[in-house]
């Protein structure tokens, strides 16, 4: 068998668009070293970076460019300025550059107040951290830009529920099935494939057969609830973007009928949401992004409604940074495990990997043999169909 052939090397680059390249990435001035003018669209792309990264805290806009024109950096405090912007960064960019060049917009120069203008919200790339922005900003806003918030919030909403709910559905499902597996199962619930291959040990070659010594197969479909969930959310500040997921989350699990799934989010106080989770619009909207946490507090409210525990996965999402009774939470824990209840501890439910947490209490939770882990949403199903199954966690290296 011949080696496979070498990969085509990429042709090179020519030197006049390094040139080009490398003062797109420097911003000009007379330090960059490239002597290169921009001129067309390549112009237009500076000038809508320059807006966002070259400003600074004493700019006044000085010429930067050193191609002797000037050119201010900054986007200004009008809403017709930054829905501009907004417009040029979505016709040069691809949408998940133009969401990252959002999100910086809204930290580095303070746009947040704008996007209680319907004008920008309309502009914007719609995104788990806008959602997260707008959340938090849902007190302020005016009952004009209440409507189009709803909108945007339904687009991520909606577009989160249509990559993830298929993939959670089929997977819990099948967890389910398994769990309900029967050595005992009625004839007609017999599953063959892996009756024959349980009983390989009896194959007489002589008769052409096998014996069946252990039938393996399903038990009846349940009509009723097999297990249930608890999603413990975390809502304070940095918790954003997990808290968007847990909604999707929360009301795709609710579509399961042999799931009963409750949704607390708290801080210092607990609010219960299971009776919106048929809208994770209206679960978002029912969030108060911010504030301070009170783990213990939320995790009692949790426990004071399980009926089932040996039947009954709590999932709790925190960066553990606690603000109640220090112990109380390993306590907590400690008596749910000892009840029966299963425990899963996610730092993050996010595509932004682990987030900063308390070390001490994550290791405190570990030596109750509850790991402390970050969850990408992707994974999210695989970690819940092994809870439901009572398996081990499939938790992602670090």
């Amino acid at each position: 068998m011949s080696a496979p052939a070498p990969p085509t090397p990429a042709p090179p680059v020519p030197a006049d668009e390094r040139l080009r390249r490398w003062r797109l990435v420097l911003g000009g001035g007379d330090a960059d070293g490239t002597g290169r003018v921009l001129a067309g669209a390549d112009a237009a792309v500076d000038g809508a970076l320059a807006a966002l990264y070259d400003r600074r805290p004493d700019d006044q806009g000085h010429d930067r460019t050193g191609a002797g024109r000037s050119r201010t950096a900054g986007l200004g405090a009008s809403v017709p300025s930054v829905v501009r912007w907004l417009g040029d960064i979505r016709t040069y960019f691809p949408a998940p550059v133009v969401q990252v060049m959002q999100r910086d917009a809204i930290d580095r120069l303070g746009l947040a107040t704008l996007l209680l203008e319907p004008e920008m919200l309309a502009a914007v790339e719609p995104d788990v951290h806008l959602v997260g922005t707008l959340l938090s900003l849902r007190d302020a806003m005016p009952e004009t830009t209440r409507e189009t918030a709803r909108a945007v919030v339904r687009k991520v909403a909606d577009d989160l529920e249509r990559r993830l709910a298929a993939r959670t559905r089929a997977t819990l499902t099948g967890a389910l099935d398994r769990s309900a597996r029967t050595s005992r199962p009625r004839h007609r619930d017999i599953d063959w494939d892996r009756t024959i291959r349980a009983n390989l040990k009896n194959h007489l070659p002589e008769h052409r057969t096998v014996v069946p010594e252990r039938l393996v197969g399903h038990a009846r479909a349940a009509r009723g609830v097999r297990k249930e969930v608890v999603l413990c959310v975390d809502q304070s500040g940095s918790m954003a973007a997990s808290v968007v997921h847990a909604a999707v989350f929360a009301a795709v699990l609710a579509s399961l009928r042999t799931i009963a799934t409750r949704l607390v989010v708290f801080d210092t106080a607990v609010a219960d949401l299971t009776d919106r989770l048929d809208d994770p619009v209206d679960v978002l909207f029912g969030t108060r992004l911010g504030g301070g946490t009170d783990i213990d507090r939320a995790l009692a409210h949790c426990q004071a409604g399980i009926t089932r525990p040996a039947d009954t996965v709590v999932v709790l999402i925190s960066d553990l940074y606690e603000g109640g009774a220090r112990d109380g939470l390993t306590k907590r824990v400690a008596a749910m495990k000892a009840s029966g209840t299963q425990v899963v501890v996610l730092l993050a439910l996010s595509d932004e990997g682990t987030p900063a947490y308390d070390r001490d209490r994550a290791a405190a939770l570990a030596a109750l043999g509850v790991p402390a882990f970050a969850c990408t949403p992707d994974l999210f199903p695989e970690i819940m169909a092994a809870a439901l199954e009572k398996r081990p966690l499939p938790i992602p290296a670090d």
